[in-house]
């Protein structure tokens, strides 16, 4: 039985990290092909003690007819690539929504959000791979494990374009295509650990062709994707969609752990971003959140809500509503209605 899945609080935010559990049931209903090699919580053949260090997910699915399951907004623990062999797949990130179609790439890191699927995945073959680099946030510096050979300034190289790439999805010639064609086949047939050389061969190709494919100048790079400033500003995109977090009792402190630096640092950017300092801004998300419910709920009691997102009085939660706002939440909600 595969453990439970890790729970990262990062950003402010809880999340599990993706099961592919979806997956997992329609290939033990043979909906599906599934093939993968893994680690930790993921369906799959386990990988071999010692080898291929940070891989935490290499396979494929073959799917010929509609499904009823997708794999909806989620995270992984390691940088994700996955290419698309034939059919067409929606695939969302960063807000955004794409149409995968055979030859695409994509690319994403571990503290982006994405899906796949709008609501369910279609005819597809789907080559993927999760590799751990021991990073959670965007500035924080990745560590490759040492079956990669490339030298130490190609791999510096390809870890600066990795982390700065805005674009996640991108059309890849056909080399990429071959080499994880035949990752995907030395997946299948691996036995007990059979094709575990051959597998570290094709993997080190892979970011090879990678690191080709970045220097050709048809990927937009950006140095700001890569800073503190970004971590803090998704930080707080995570605390304002999570309302159960925004009602948590932050200090300052805290909410610099999560983002992996210290108090001042995460103040002055806080400050740049919002022209407010933490608290002031964590008030104003608790309240601009409230005044939605207050709209969307019209049942709740306003007590009720004030409490839900971390407000310890009633009195309390009008005072700073009424601040903020320019009225109380009982006069918004009857504006609102």
């Amino acid at each position: 039985m595969s453990p439970l899945p890790p729970v990262y609080k990062g950003y402010g935010q809880a999340f599990k990290a993706d099961t592919c559990r979806p997956v997992a049931q329609a290939a033990e209903q043979d909906l599906i092909e599934y093939r993968a090699l893994v680690r930790g919580y993921y369906p799959g053949e386990r990988f071999p003690k010692g080898v291929l260090s940070g891989v935490r997910n290499l396979g494929y699915w073959n799917i010929h007819g509609e499904q009823t399951w997708g794999l909806d907004w989620h995270r992984n623990e390691g940088i994700e690539l996955t290419f698309l062999e034939n059919g067409r797949l929606d695939f969302g990130t960063d807000g955004r929504t794409y149409q995968l179609k055979a030859g695409d790439l994509t690319l994403v890191r571990p503290w982006q959000r994405h899906k796949l699927g709008s609501p369910n995945v279609t005819p597809s073959l789907l080559h993927w791979l999760i590799l751990d680099v021991g990073v959670r946030r965007p500035h924080q510096n990745w560590h490759w494990p040492s079956w990669l050979v490339l030298t130490s300034e190609d791999r510096e190289e390809l870890t600066l374009m990795m982390r700065q790439a805005v674009e996640p999805v991108w059309h890849v010639k056909d080399d990429l295509l071959q080499c994880f064609q035949k990752i995907g086949t030395a997946v299948a047939d691996n036995k007990d650990g059979s094709n575990i050389s051959r597998l570290a061969v094709y993997l080190n190709e892979l970011f090879v062709l990678l690191l080709d494919t970045l220097r050709q100048g048809r990927v937009t790079f950006d140095h700001s994707l890569t800073t503190s400033y970004q971590t803090v500003g998704l930080f707080w995109e995570d605390m304002i969609r999570n309302t159960e977090f925004l009602a948590e009792e932050w200090t300052v402190g805290e909410m610099a752990d999560q983002c992996g630096m210290g108090v001042t640092q995460f103040t002055q950017h806080c400050k740049k971003m919002t022209n407010m300092t933490p608290m002031e801004y964590l008030a104003k998300c608790r309240i601009e959140a409230a005044a939605k419910i207050l709209i969307s709920a019209p049942g709740r009691s306003v007590t009720d809500i004030g409490f839900s997102l971390g407000f310890s009085s009633s009195q309390y939660f009008a005072k700073v509503f009424r601040k903020h706002m320019g009225c109380s939440p009982t006069e918004l909600r009857r504006q609102g209605d």
